[in-house]
């Protein structure tokens, strides 16, 4: 069984094997014609629930043969044009091609001494990120696994920095279109069940602040400590960047931290278009950033970035074994000190092999590519009769809802929303996303990818429409 170790021995076997997988994998990609197969749960888990995991194969071809048939037929291809649901992003070849290196070497980014060039890289990328956003010298950060990581070190500093006797008395003040891992932060956190508050957002999907500022009264009326305020750079559903110049006026009016969630539209940090929608996100304490997301990097890479290094310590924990005190006086750099995870990939290698290969500016244009095409999308969507656009795009995001000319009923629209969503994907010709707006059934488009045309999005709107059409239709055939 030592022949399936890596080392110098099997350098060779290696090199075949990363190969035979990659040949297939390009295959897969060359051929594949739409994002998904339509296959079904009770299809699919069949096929793995037969296998035994105690009988292995002893043979790479036959593993990756199995690995077609159980993972890779029916997987769902975020490169595909038509994929158009999650914040999922095609991912650049660089990036692809750092996984593969950091995988094999197989660095620990958790002290010096398992990792050494990999903490100085990872550094780097911190400091140029940091430098993005606008902080100072001060600043500081670290690599995380995503954005629901990334925010709960940043509230986990934020409840340290508010200094309160009694948890139950904090509070998190965040829109109410906010991502779910603020809440769950808080619970994590050990808060009250009422520690988040949510605040109101207009018709534009924005926090208001006019409503932080009155609830950030009432905290402090009701003898409560406000803890924190997470503004979105980029909400999940809408795309949507709260006002950051006003929020941040009120975090230092009432001396609250501020987090900016820019899990999302941190690609505005490289953008060449619309950097200028971020302004005010240098005021902030914290931010996330998920360069999975918009720097079009491989699944995990993100971070939590803080205007002052000195709040990390909060998450500072030596042990003899690993980070002892003395290696501070030593000047060692150990990330475990920063984190919250102890064993870390070194994901950083991602990022900055995309940055030495294309530059920011290339990661840049690729993300305002996909914020025209939401521009373009929306304009088809709103000179079309069949539907209803909820609020002009501030990054990729597109919500909006099939409207039938002859059917009134709201639950019967309802329903053909969610009916023309699980059709498509059951089809495989496209997948799209869904969510709530004012209680009722909505689809979404978020545009990731820079390949996806306008025809695309017109096209996928036609076939949506039929689906909702053949439901109607059906329901109307089964009612009379």
């Amino acid at each position: 069984m030592r022949s399936h170790l890596l080392n110098g021995l099997t350098a060779e076997q290696y090199r075949r094997s990363v190969t035979q997988g990659v040949e297939r994998v390009a295959a897969k990609l060359a051929t594949t014609d739409r994002p998904f197969t339509g296959v079904t749960v009770d299809a699919l888990s069949p096929r793995i629930d037969g296998i035994d995991l105690d009988r292995p194969l002893h043979d790479i071809t036959a593993v990756l043969d199995e690995l077609e048939d159980v993972y890779l037929r029916d997987a769902v291809y975020f490169h595909h044009p038509r994929y158009l649901a999650h914040l999922n992003c095609p991912v650049v070849i660089p990036a692809v091609l750092g996984e593969a290196v950091l995988s094999a070497v197989n660095s620990s980014l958790d002290t010096w001494d398992q990792s050494a060039g990999g903490t100085l890289i990872e550094r780097k990328l911190i400091d140029w990120t940091t430098a993005r956003i606008g902080f100072g010298a001060a600043a500081d950060g670290v690599f995380t696994s995503g954005g629901t990581q990334s925010n709960l070190q940043a509230l986990l500093l934020a409840r340290e920095e508010a200094k309160a006797e009694n948890l139950a008395d904090l509070r998190i003040f965040a829109s109410e279109v906010s991502h779910f891992s603020v809440q769950k932060s808080a619970k994590l956190l050990g808060l009250g069940p009422d520690a988040v508050v949510s605040v109101p957002v207009g018709a534009d999907q924005r926090m208001q602040t006019v409503a932080l500022a009155r609830e950030l009264d009432r905290c402090r009326n009701d003898g409560l400590v406000p803890m924190a305020v997470v503004a979105t750079a980029g909400t999940t559903d809408f795309g949507s960047i709260d006002p950051l110049p006003g929020i941040a006026g009120l975090c230092e009016q009432y001396g609250v931290w501020m987090h900016v969630d820019a899990a999302y539209g941190c690609g505005l940090l490289a953008s060449l278009q619309h950097r200028d929608r971020l302004a005010g996100i240098e005021r902030a304490d914290s931010v996330t950033v998920d360069y999975h997301k918009s720097f079009f990097q491989p699944v995990s890479s993100s971070a939590v970035l803080v205007r002052d290094a000195a709040t990390l310590r909060h998450a500072t924990y030596h042990a003899e074994y690993l980070n002892p005190r003395r290696t501070l006086a030593e000047r060692i750099p150990n990330q475990v000190d920063k984190s919250l995870q102890t064993t870390r990939r070194f994901d950083a290698l991602k990022l900055w092999m995309t940055l030495r290969t294309m530059g920011a500016d290339g990661i840049g244009q690729l993300f305002d590519e996909v914020c025209e095409l939401a521009r373009e999308g929306w304009k088809l969507l709103v000179a079309d009769p069949r539907y209803d656009v909820v609020v002009e795009p501030s990054l990729s995001t597109l919500v909006f809802r099939y409207i039938p000319a002859a059917v009134t009923d709201p639950a019967d629209i309802d329903r053909a929303n969610l009916y023309a969503r699980k059709a498509l994907f059951a089809s495989g010709d496209a997948v799209v996303a869904g969510t709530k707006v004012g209680g009722r059934h909505h689809l979404k488009f978020t545009l990731l990818n820079p390949e996806t045309t306008t025809a695309d999005i017109a096209a996928v709107l036609d076939l949506i429409a039929g689906h909702a059409e053949q439901y109607l239709g059906e329901s109307l055939d089964r009612a009379s």
